[in-house]
């Protein structure tokens, strides 16, 4: 072999273009798409909510507004020149709990269109939670670093696998969420450090106090502010934090996984980029979309990408 095609034996192997489905839900439905809405079942209630993926026409020929939606119990509008409000047809209860097997979540409906929960990323909560339990039945313990945490889903997952998880975001409210959602999950003894604080910031303090972590979930976002103002662009700054990150990686990491939501950011820029990243580590990556099932067709709502990297 020339020497322009030999590769270091010690390098990850890449793989691309791997769409996983979060199919394993029983209280979550996503029941119909088009028009730019979606319709989901949350638990009792139904919720429609705008999607900029969603392009295609509804099957039925209805079209976006309220009155073109059956059986919703609350609409969100989009206003023109950004944000929205909803519109109730009834008096919804301030949040509710849905469940996830073992896992149970908030539910509430926000002023920015969310509900304080991705349930596509169970696919990904599947996957690493195995993992966790995996390393635990060989007799390991498993620390794990959750960046940009929300409130908290990936991080309860964790803990309920067996992990002593950090959970950090930048906003206090996310945090106090976590908490709530690991409480209602029967983990509030769990081994959980809650942070508030900015990511990077706390990435280099904890490389200066010598922790280390064996797993590493992130899930930035496009832009952002930090606990003290600081401006987040994931274009600028995503390398240097994964850089930073590699620093707190303990010997043996045991997988690194990085979901974004941004329409720019291709999965194979993650795939490289986590190739770049543990470029010296044995191990295997894979990206691609993430996606949740369209119960009245059979289609997949693209829901964002990832990029895992693993032992």
């Amino acid at each position: 072999m020339s020497a322009s095609k030999q590769q270091n034996p010690a390098a990850p192997q890449s793989a691309r273009s791997a769409l996983v489905v979060a199919d394993g839900w029983r209280d979550y439905q996503l029941l119909d798409c088009g028009a730019g809405m979606k319709q989901e079942r949350w638990g009792e209630y139904t919720l429609v909510r705008p999607d900029p993926q969603i392009i295609w026409p509804r099957r039925d020929g209805g079209g976006a507004g309220p009155a073109d939606w059956k059986n919703w119990d609350g609409y969100y509008h989009r206003h023109a020149t950004g944000g929205g409000r909803w519109e109730f047809r009834k008096p919804l209860p301030e949040y509710w709990k849905i469940g996830y097997g073992q896992l149970v979540f908030k539910i509430r409906p926000t002023s920015f269109k969310h509900t304080g929960l991705f349930p596509e990323q169970a696919v990904n909560w599947d996957w690493f939670s195995k993992k966790i339990r995996d390393a635990k039945a060989a007799g390991r313990e498993v620390s794990v670093l959750n960046l940009f945490g929300y409130t908290g889903a990936a991080t309860c997952a964790a803990a309920a696998a067996g992990a002593s998880v950090c959970h950090v975001d930048a906003a206090e409210g996310m945090v106090k969420w976590c908490r709530e959602n690991a409480a209602l999950s029967g983990l509030e003894n769990a081994p959980i450090r809650y942070i508030t604080d900015d990511c990077m910031k706390f990435v280099r303090r904890e490389i200066k106090r010598g922790r280390r972590y064996d797993a590493i979930i992130m899930d930035p976002p496009t832009y952002g502010r930090g606990s003290g103002g600081e401006m987040w662009k994931l274009e600028d700054h995503l390398w240097e934090l994964l850089r930073e990150c590699r620093e707190v990686l303990s010997d043996q990491p045991l997988f690194f996984l990085i979901n974004a939501y941004t329409a720019r950011l291709s999965p194979t820029v993650v795939v490289n980029l986590l190739g770049e990243l543990m470029h010296a580590a044995r191990g295997t990556i894979t990206g691609g979309e993430v996606g949740l099932p369209i119960q009245r067709d059979g289609k997949v709502l693209p829901c964002g990408i990832y990029g895992r990297w693993e032992a």
